[in-house]
């Protein structure tokens, strides 16, 4: 584990802490063909980091259109998602990421907590261009995330997607 990098950390230092954290990352998984239990290391790895991470977690393609909760760190989540609405379904729907510096000022927002100020959410999209997840990260600080975050989060959710969207894709279509 990582000491928790402090919000106030200049570009610098949070791009060092990023090259740490996921190389920590890329070693956890080095072996691990679960996507549960990537999901799951990459939640608790990146909520323990960084400070300023009040909310970790994925959000999983169960249907189309629709999200539903996967591992994560912090308070309860949102159970179901649909691509429609807020943050995740916005990121979900175009395949973009998403960094909102104020999710009040965010159409349709869906208020999980109360206490989220800022957020980004990150796409994991397979080889062909189908979105499996998405990486969500919620903070109680307003403006909490920068672009160097949006690129390393951007950089990781698309090792996730190589590594494991086809495995997340069948579990999705497996399901009744």
């Amino acid at each position: 584990m990582h000491e928790p990098l402090a919000a106030s950390a200049d570009a610098e230092t949070r791009v060092r802490h990023w090259r740490e954290v996921t190389t920590t990352i890329e070693a956890l998984l080095a072996e691990e063909d679960d996507w549960v239990c990537a999901m799951a290391t990459v939640s608790c790895e990146l909520h323990h980091a960084f400070a300023w991470f009040d909310w970790t977690g994925f959000y999983r393609v169960i249907a189309p259109e629709l999200l539903a909760v996967g591992p994560y760190q912090g308070g309860h989540g949102c159970l179901r998602i649909p691509f429609a609405r807020g943050v995740c379904g916005a990121a979900a729907r175009t395949s973009t990421t998403q960094l909102v510096s104020d999710v009040h000022a965010f159409p349709d927002h869906i208020a999980c907590s109360s206490s989220t100020r800022s957020e980004i959410v990150v796409p994991i999209v397979t080889d062909d261009g189908t979105v499996v997840a998405v990486l969500d990260i919620d903070s109680d600080l307003p403006d909490a995330f920068s672009s160097v975050d949006a690129r390393a989060l951007e950089h990781l959710c698309r090792a996730l997607g190589r590594r494991y969207g086809a495995r997340a894709r069948l579990e999705a279509q497996a399901r009744p």
